[in-house]
């Protein structure tokens, strides 16, 4: 009895999908079942069974990958051009790490970040360069300043710990801080604030540029011989009175 009654249920699925797919077919379109794989798992019973063709049982509509946050927002495009990351970078405020996206009012960003680099194990010998840039100034609608520079550090070394664990902590070890840490104070819209972290071909002996306004990242890196970026992350900054939320398409 449990046999005919499951075939009578397959029965039942073959004749609705099979009258779905002609249906999709005329439409010029495909249907994919998305019953089965439920229907299937309830029953215990494979995809492959005897009453489903296979064709409609493997129609399964393939998964999207997560969008990358960083070309959502437009800081791979504004900023930097698509790049692979490699290395880990850690940014913490406070008691508050960044992930890409975050919010932070003023007030919680008014103290430079502890800075966290690691390039793995055999990261020793190399160096980095991490810059902040705002791409939103003075406001996300006229970005006149746009790339505003609020920090640059050289010489960024991960074995400078002493550690052996291939991390370096701004906060405790040595770096060139070139332009000092300037806060954000965004006075309208919600600003992106980006780090850009880049492995360094040896030390460098680099000029500090004379005015943080429209500081050029891409042309930064290529007249220092810099690497593509290693990691990139950002968070976003309105003022402490400010409302609302960016929208990305």
């Amino acid at each position: 009895m449990k046999c005919a009654q499951t075939g009578g249920i397959f029965t039942s699925i073959y004749a609705y999908a099979t009258t779905s797919h002609l249906s999709a077919q005329r439409r010029g379109s495909q249907y994919v079942p998305e019953t089965f794989p439920l229907l299937s798992s309830l029953l215990a019973i494979p995809l492959q069974h005897p009453y489903i063709p296979t064709s409609l049982a493997m129609a399964r509509e393939p998964q999207r990958g997560m969008r990358d946050p960083l070309a959502m927002c437009g800081v791979v495009g504004d900023v930097v051009d698509p790049f692979t990351p490699c290395v880990s970078l850690r940014v913490i405020y406070g008691s508050k790490e960044v992930a890409n996206g975050c919010g932070f009012r003023p007030s919680a960003v008014a103290s430079r970040p502890t800075i966290l680099v690691n390039g793995g194990d055999n990261d020793f010998g190399n160096f980095y360069t991490l810059v902040l840039v705002d791409p939103d100034s003075p406001s996300p609608s006229n970005p006149t300043r746009r790339e505003y520079l609020h920090w640059l550090v050289t010489d960024i070394n991960p074995a400078s710990t002493g550690s052996g664990s291939g991390v370096s902590n701004l906060l405790h070890t040595s770096g060139q801080e070139l332009v000092s840490y300037e806060p954000p104070q965004p006075s309208a819209g919600i600003h992106r604030l980006v780090f850009v972290l880049f492995r360094q071909a040896g030390r460098l002996a680099v000029r500090p540029p004379e005015w943080r306004a429209n500081f050029n990242t891409r042309a930064f890196l290529e007249y220092n011989s810099l690497s593509s970026p290693v990691a990139v992350m950002y968070y976003n900054c309105q003022r402490e009175n400010g409302t609302g939320g960016r929208r990305f398409m």
